[in-house]
């Protein structure tokens, strides 16, 4: 029997790739597309989204259940919903599991749109009059004359006078102050000028201004170059023209920077959104996208899903990270969608990097990209010069040698600042008993043939598994021999920490990784209190990227041999890209800087390449070696991903599926190849057993016909309901 009223086909966030039949609570239409509803689903209720109408054919005495809006009109519609439902055919996800991602946490549970005007303070006529009389040097006086010129938004406020929220209460009280809601354009500081752009940025600027439609451009500037500055240029223009501007970072330590640097720059309010926010200052932002009133947006991954109504110009600072790859979840890219939505959008999309990405490159190579390039560095700043320091046979103090301790002697009584770098955080990798060789493994994590070492943190305190997160305290005696001769063996940020604060005990030593920086707002904290005194930094990758530290004049590298010799195929460029990252802290301003690379095989081709040929003759070296192997970007890779807590299921999963792939061989071109199954490198995590099974094509189109035609088997496998499994189309790793 055919229902005679439009039903609506709603995405719900299931890991099923279907739409589910509902009701509507009235007359519905093709405007009603991309609106959520709240709907019944077994015993509970589920927000989802509208994606289509259809009839639905019910068998006798079965009635559908009905659908209660949560918005009086669409909030995915036109291009964003378009290009999500790309994302969700390309990464081969659930269409329900792809909008739930692009919506803000609070949107997803139902909540209403936000409110995005800004609460913001001014003086009243009676507060004007009486700002003369008020005592001087009182809060409410200073708070007075602070609000005279123009009304103030709180986070003004509370950045600029402590204590604001008594006196404003006090002069409330006696009519002098009201609170007003305003919206975020009108509180736009005055631009600040920068300085002139040398020639190659000028030549960049032109080019992306110039740009008609959508045009992807490659900014390959060396470090300290000053693509921060064509960045602002660029955007500034896209504002002149009434457009927005949409802005991705690869970490959120390096929003704060932007933003100052923004906000000072533009003239307009500059809205942040990454994952450090809460749910409503997130759903805020998105919101004011949406209604367009955001006009210049600098976010993390997830905010290459913000609405862009007036869209002008979308910009992917350091392009080549890999965190801008979702590795849960729907594993999209950011890099590759932000150009998927400028094309959609028609805008110039800009990518920017000292160390392009491969892929990135390839395509600049192959003119589909227009690459821009900037070689120097920008005003008087010069490159560092490079020292490697061969550490064999030599001494070392937390995996300092002497040399290094003189170089950082010599730094400091300078007046200058040292960046040491060591991309392994804890205070030594591995706790050991000296007497019988035991050593501490994570049980979660741990298989008989392939063990994996508890890090040492807090000092030799406790133990902590970098991949499972489970955490215990060091044992008293071995478990094995009972000896006491327990002894941490190699080094972390922590224990380098620990030597230079007692080597350099007379100015600050810093240590900046993820263990100090889970709070908010505390890696701006830390470079506040560092300043530009003499002093230490002590991090991992987290300082690799995009910090401006201008009396940083040298950066010691103390631990690069593990990346040496990866097993990884992106292990090198992954190297390569972090060397010359970290190593352009150095000398960004007036000052001369120097790099130092402790290493055990000065003699390795990768370090040879990039100290005497630099980063593109690395490049050119490992893109000639990829397309050899048959490795992206010359093909195209999707991971079918499986665990369980049972060793045997993932295996069992993956040969069936590669069953029905092979089954399927007359509707997939010949040259998909599939490889495994096996175990993954790391075959156990957090309890769990993995194993992985690569296919591999030499154009897209292949593999994604391949796997078009076996996915819908795959779901139907008896033991795909034993597993938890995800596919990975693109993976920038294999693990």
């Amino acid at each position: 029997m055919s229902d005679p009223e439009p039903v609506l086909k709603i995405a719900l966030p299931l890991p099923l790739p279907r739409l589910f039949d509902y009701r509507a609570p009235q007359a519905a239409d093709a405007d009603d597309i991309g609106r959520r509803v709240r709907v019944p689903f077994g015993n509970r209720e589920l927000v989802g989204v509208v994606a289509a109408l259809g009839a639905a054919e019910l068998g006798p005495g079965t009635e559908l259940k009905r659908a209660t809006w949560l918005d009086d009109r669409a909030l995915l519609h036109g291009e964003l919903l378009s290009s999500l439902r790309w994302l969700a055919g390309y990464t081969h996800a659930p269409l329900g599991e792809v909008l739930a991602t692009a919506l803000p946490a609070a949107l997803r549970r139902g909540e209403p749109l936000p409110d995005t005007h800004v609460r913001a303070w001014r003086l009243t006529e009676a507060g004007e009059t009486a700002l003369p009389g008020l005592r001087q040097g009182s809060r409410p006086r200073r708070l007075a004359k602070w609000l005279h010129a123009q009304p103030r938004d709180e986070d003004a406020l509370d950045a600029d006078i402590e204590g604001w929220r008594s006196a404003a209460r006090t002069l409330a009280q006696r009519g002098l102050v009201e609170c007003i809601a305003l919206p975020a354009s009108q509180l736009a500081p005055q631009p600040q000028p920068g300085p002139e752009p040398n020639a190659e940025q000028a030549a960049a600027i032109a080019a992306i201004t110039c740009s008609d439609g959508f045009a992807p451009l490659l900014l390959d500037g060396v470090t300290g170059s000053g693509k921060t500055e064509v960045y602002l240029h660029a955007i500034a223009h896209c504002l002149a023209r009434g457009r927005q501007a949409l802005v991705l970072v690869p970490e959120i330590g390096l929003t704060p920077q932007m933003l100052a640097r923004f906000r000072a720059r533009l003239g307009v309010p500059v809205h942040a959104l990454h994952s450090g926010l809460n749910d409503g200052e997130r759903a805020r932002t998105w919101a004011a996208a949406w209604r367009g009133e955001a006009r210049v947006i600098v976010g993390t991954r997830s905010a290459v899903f913000t609405p862009l109504p007036d869209a002008g110009l979308i910009v992917v600072d350091e392009e080549h990270d890999a965190s801008y790859k979702q590795q849960d979840g729907i594993r999209y890219h950011a890099r590759d969608f932000a150009l998927v939505r400028g094309k959609a959008l028609a805008v110039p999309v800009l990518l920017g990097s000292a160390t392009p990405s491969l892929e990135s490159l390839h395509n600049a190579r192959q003119d589909r990209y227009t690459h821009l390039r900037l070689h120097r560095r920008a005003g008087d700043a010069k490159p560092p010069s490079v020292r490697v320091v061969d550490v064999r046979k030599r001494p070392l103090d937390a995996g300092l040698s002497p040399e290094l301790h003189g170089a950082i002697h010599a730094a400091l009584a300078a007046g200058g600042q040292v960046l040491v770098f060591k991309n392994r955080r804890g205070y030594a990798p591995v706790l050991l008993c000296h007497d019988c060789g035991w050593s501490a493994h994570c049980k979660r994590c741990s298989t008989p043939e392939q063990p994996m070492p508890m890090t040492v943190h807090a000092g030799g305190r406790r133990l902590q598994c970098h991949h499972c997160g489970a955490r215990q305290a060091v044992p008293m005696a071995c478990p094995d021999c009972a000896s006491l001769a327990l002894q941490p063996q190699g080094v972390g940020t922590e224990r380098i920490e620990e030597e230079l604060a007692r080597a350099f005990g007379d100015v600050p030593v810093l240590r900046i990784d993820r263990g100090s920086t889970r709070r908010k707002d505390a890696l701006e904290q830390l470079f506040e209190k560092f300043g530009t005194q003499p002093g230490i930094l002590v991090g991992t990758q987290m300082l690799a990227k995009g910090h401006d530290l201008r009396n940083l004049t040298l950066v010691a590298v103390v631990g690069i041999d593990e990346g040496l010799f990866s097993a990884d195929f992106r292990a090198g460029e992954k190297l390569a890209q972090l060397l010359i990252q970290v190593s352009g802290r150095a000398g960004r301003a007036d000052k001369a800087g120097a790099v130092w690379l402790q290493t055990h095989h000065p003699e390795h081709p990768l370090l040879q390449t990039l100290i005497n040929g630099g980063y593109h003759a690395f490049a050119e070296t490992e893109l000639a070696q990829r397309e050899a192997a048959g490795f992206p970007p010359f093909a195209h890779l999707a991971l079918l991903r499986a665990e369980a807590k049972q060793a045997d299921a993932p295996m069992a999963f993956l040969h069936a599926a590669k069953k029905a792939f092979h089954a399927l061989e007359d509707e997939t071109p010949a040259q998909v190849q599939l490889h495994g199954p096996l175990p993954a490198p790391m075959p156990r995590r957090a309890g769990m057993y993995r194993a992985q099974l690569l296919l591999s094509a030499p154009n897209r189109r292949a593999l994604h016909i391949a796997l078009d035609a076996g996915l819908a088997d795959v779901y139907a496998l008896p033991e795909a309901r034993k597993v938890r499994w995800s596919l990975d189309v693109d993976p920038v790793d294999l693990y």
